[in-house]
């Protein structure tokens, strides 16, 4: 395994990423194909014997309960200080606006239930999920800055974020004396590259680092045209952000396999080794222990300069989907804008 600081952070963390949306109680009502406590263990057993000590959840995922099972698995195979940990909370809710809670109020209560299921006095990194529209920029950042210097959010992060926003939000922290984001999470991968055109060229000229989610695309980076899974079947979510494009992203897909084949390592490993090019820590998600192996193995596979360029050479510009395409000023209030995905998807007609 190899370790990078994360952006301006002194957090040495490994160029993997272990994302826990995969684990939880399946019962919550919010994604049928993730895995109970048990799998959950084994797997972040496998991850920290792997070197990975970088671990990526969120109030939101499964009511909370991955936030409980990796809080639990963490304390029982790790040191707390052996291992950096994330999570994330979400904009205000309409009941929460309705009632009068502060942005400040909200990020306090949300930081205290998290470190409630995890089990610990603090995270090492605490993200901003997604663009909070109804909520003043100054009262989220002072929110953020109140946790910190409580010590219980050593850094911030943010996700699902424009360029625009970024800049706007840490230079209102330089300004105030504020905390800055030292760390980006948006959506990125060989076939949903568009955070190459402002959001990359803009952390890297502001020292941030890049630690993008979906890095396999929900599977499709990983298996051949027709191959299936338990998700592939059921994540209607990552349905809507891909089926879309599916016709473009084949050729992608297809010289992947190709690299694969021809170099006789996994498509999970070309996939990810090409994100490894471009960023500091891509999240990778894992059901299953193997799946580990390869996001591990992929740190090792050095692609050359021709397979980069084959790789990228078939890749048309992307439609934004997915969590900032749904989340829009006209949706300020709403709960997550997942949880109402299905409705969503019903009204769109997918």
């Amino acid at each position: 395994m190899e370790y990078v600081k994360l952006g301006p952070s002194d957090l040495e963390v490994s160029r993997i990423c272990l994302g826990c949306m995969g684990f939880g109680d399946p019962a919550s009502g919010q994604h049928s194909w993730t895995v109970g406590e048990d799998e959950t263990r084994t797997i972040v057993k496998r991850a920290l014997d792997a070197g990975i000590n970088f671990f990526d959840t969120a109030i939101a995922y499964q009511g909370g309960t991955s936030e409980q099972y990796v809080g639990r698995a963490l304390r029982d195979f790790a040191q707390r200080d052996d291992v950096v940990v994330a999570t994330k909370f979400l904009p205000r809710t309409a009941d929460e606006i309705a009632e009068g809670v502060t942005g400040q109020q909200h990020i306090a209560s949300s930081i205290d239930s998290s470190l409630s299921h995890l089990g610990m006095d603090h995270v090492d990194l605490y993200i901003y999920h997604m663009w909070d529209y109804n909520t003043p920029l100054h009262d989220v950042m002072e929110g953020l800055t109140q946790i910190v210097a409580a010590g219980k959010a050593r850094y911030i992060g943010i996700a699902n974020v424009y360029a625009w926003q970024l800049e706007k939000a840490n230079a209102l922290a330089e300004r105030e004396g504020f905390p800055k984001f030292v760390s980006v999470q948006n959506h990125m991968n060989l076939l949903f590259r568009e955070d190459e055109r402002e959001v990359a060229p803009c952390c890297a000229e502001e020292g941030v680092a890049l630690t993008p989610y979906s890095a396999l695309a929900s599977g499709r980076l990983s298996r051949k045209p027709g191959e299936t899974s338990k998700r592939f079947e059921e994540d209607s979510y990552a349905k809507f952000k891909y089926d879309a494009t599916a016709d473009a992203d084949a050729l992608v897909i297809e010289r992947v396999a190709e690299i694969a084949t021809t170099r006789g390592v996994t498509m999970t490993e070309v996939s990810l080794a090409w994100l490894l090019t471009k960023v500091a820590s891509p999240v990778v998600g894992a059901t299953k222990p193997h799946h580990i192996d390869g996001a591990v193995a992929a740190v090792d596979l050095k692609l050359s300069s021709d397979e980069i360029a084959y790789l990228e050479e078939p890749y048309v510009p992307h439609a934004i989907v997915g969590v900032m395409a749904q989340n829009k000023p006209s949706d300020a209030g709403k709960e997550h804008v997942w949880l109402a995905n299905a409705k969503y998807l019903k009204e769109e007609g997918r």
